[in-house]
């Protein structure tokens, strides 16, 4: 049996034509994962106005939410048929959002661009996460916030993330992770702050329900034991 190539980014150009069509299975939990962040995002940060930086945007579910929220939103992905798909789908629903193709470790924009950077479902796929940490403090304005998730490196975590994710209930495409680059909190804490960044908060994030379609739902729980989201913030 040939070994699965882990941390397959390709995945999000295969669907990029479906991005929006919930016919995709794992593509709907991708969605499914929006409202739950920023039901803990929102607590944090005034959207409105603000200019916010979707930092690995894929087909843009993040990046229009933040939209309809107020704010003036960037997003930016190295999966070019991906962004392509997010083109097309604002323009259909008449958001300004403006899509580049790029990489967390080179940012194309000029210092102090952005007023929050929103990262999810990202840090764990990066080739460098000190770079791409660097990357985000130097286009956050001082007091800009980054906010974030990803999932903690632990055996339990590799078996929800990968085990049951991926092999058991498929709710991933088998390789969408590596566990080794999972990064646990006290890590991303660590890189935060050597990149100049202050942690303001951290909290768990997993399932909270389910559909009436069998999908899961999701948002703030205490452990963070598998995924985990938080704040930090560049200093005034």
């Amino acid at each position: 049996m040939a070994e699965t190539h882990r941390n397959n980014l390709r995945i999000y150009d295969d669907v990029a034509d479906k991005w929006w069509s919930d016919e995709i299975r794992w593509v709907r939990t991708l969605k499914n994962l929006v409202p739950g962040r920023l039901r803990y995002f929102d607590r944090h940060v005034d959207w409105t106005g603000k200019t916010v930086l979707d930092l690995g945007c894929a087909g843009g579910f993040m990046a229009e939410a933040l939209a309809r929220r107020g704010a003036e939103v960037t997003g930016i992905d190295p999966a070019r048929d991906a962004i392509a798909a997010a083109i097309r789908h604002a323009e259909a629903e008449g958001l300004s959002i403006r899509y580049d193709t790029g990489v967390g470790e080179a940012l194309p924009y000029d210092d102090a661009s952005f007023d929050a950077v929103v990262c999810v479902d990202v840090l764990e796929h990066v080739a460098d996460l000190q770079k791409t940490l660097e990357e985000v403090t130097r286009v956050l304005r001082p007091g800009g916030h980054f906010l974030y998730d990803t999932i903690n490196r632990n055996p339990i975590a590799r078996l929800m993330a990968i085990i049951m994710a991926e092999d058991v209930v498929r709710i991933l495409p088998k390789g969408t992770h590596d566990p080794e680059m999972f990064i646990t909190p006290a890590e991303l804490r660590a890189g935060m702050k050597a990149a100049g960044l202050d942690d303001v908060d951290m909290t768990g994030l997993g399932p909270r329900g389910i559909t009436r379609r069998g999908d899961l739902t999701f948002g703030p729980l205490p452990l963070k034991t598998v995924q985990y989201m938080g704040i930090a913030e560049k200093p005034a």
